[in-house]
């Protein structure tokens, strides 16, 4: 795994989301809102931003095309995610997660084209499994949301985009500037889009401001930032059509998994298929 940092990067990511997803239901049940949880989530991108800065001894990459790409990967990430809320805001749950779930499909598409990377047939397989199992990982039974409209699948579609772009044009930024200067601009659009999900929030509802709120909400967040970083450096080292569709299929297995354990959810029959169908193209694209 040496031998291949981005393996070992890419499940370090892998393992932090994973926890992450499965702990993250936490504050949001104990009455902290979703909005305020990205405002957190967004500080907690501060600290692993200055430990990438200490790395590479402060050299920032500010030339005008690294400011240019580190805000395209920024403003892609964080927006995507403000966007997200307005969706989930008009739009079921089990039909919105499985659309925005399928966006590593848009940068292999993305890197095949532009970046002409290119694979094993072994490989392959592993990708287009992965993508597979990433459907089904997402999988929710319908409930009694109220559809209003089709604005909510545009926003859906609008965060798909948003996430595949960005994965695309952390490789593309990755040839030209650090790895760390990347993460840097990410934490500053995460920021710098928090007036947004203040905006959004409900604020008539009643809000839990003790540990089990935006203290834990912060002890939670940090494995996503962390994961986030991790994320960049596989990216760097590693193939983005094998990377992408690597992390974001592992992941939920891990969440299903720690929630079966703290929640004691049993996963549904789609949901355990996809487990069986990720791990199987795990075996392929480590190889």
């Amino acid at each position: 795994m040496i031998k291949r940092p981005w393996l070992l990067f890419a499940l370090t990511t892998t393992i932090f989301w994973g926890i992450w997803g499965a702990l993250i239901e936490l504050p949001e049940r104990a009455g902290f809102p979703a909005t305020l949880i990205y405002i957190v989530w967004s500080l907690t991108m501060v600290p692993c931003a200055i430990v990438g800065l200490a790395i590479i001894k402060w050299k920032l990459d500010r030339d005008p095309r690294s400011i240019l790409l580190g805000s395209i990967i920024g403003l892609t990430g964080a927006g995507g995610q403000i966007v997200l809320f307005q969706a989930l805001a008009d739009g079921p749950a089990y039909l919105v997660f499985p659309i925005i779930s399928l966006s590593p499909a848009v940068t292999v598409l993305l890197s095949i084209v532009f970046l002409r990377e290119t694979t094993t047939k072994r490989h392959w397989t592993g990708i287009i499994m992965a993508l597979i199992a990433i459907v089904l990982l997402s999988f929710q039974k319908p409930d009694n949301t109220i559809i209003k409209g089709y604005l909510w699948f545009i926003f859906a579609i609008l965060v798909f985009l948003a996430w595949g772009i960005q994965a695309f044009f952390m490789k593309k930024a990755n040839f030209h500037m650090k790895a760390e200067s990347i993460f840097f601009y990410m934490m500053i659009w995460a920021l710098l889009l928090n007036p947004f999900a203040y905006l959004f929030t409900d604020w008539s509802q009643e809000i839990n401001y003790g540990f089990r709120g935006p203290y834990l909400a912060a002890i939670v967040s940090l494995l996503n930032s962390i994961g986030a970083l991790t994320l960049v450096y596989a990216i760097r080292h590693g193939k983005v059509i094998i990377v992408a569709p690597l992390t974001n299929a592992i992941a939920p297995v891990i969440t299903v998994f720690i929630s079966l354990v703290i929640y004691s959810v049993i996963p549904n029959p789609v949901i355990m298929a996809g487990i069986v169908i990720a791990l199987i193209a795990v075996y392929l694209m480590a190889e």
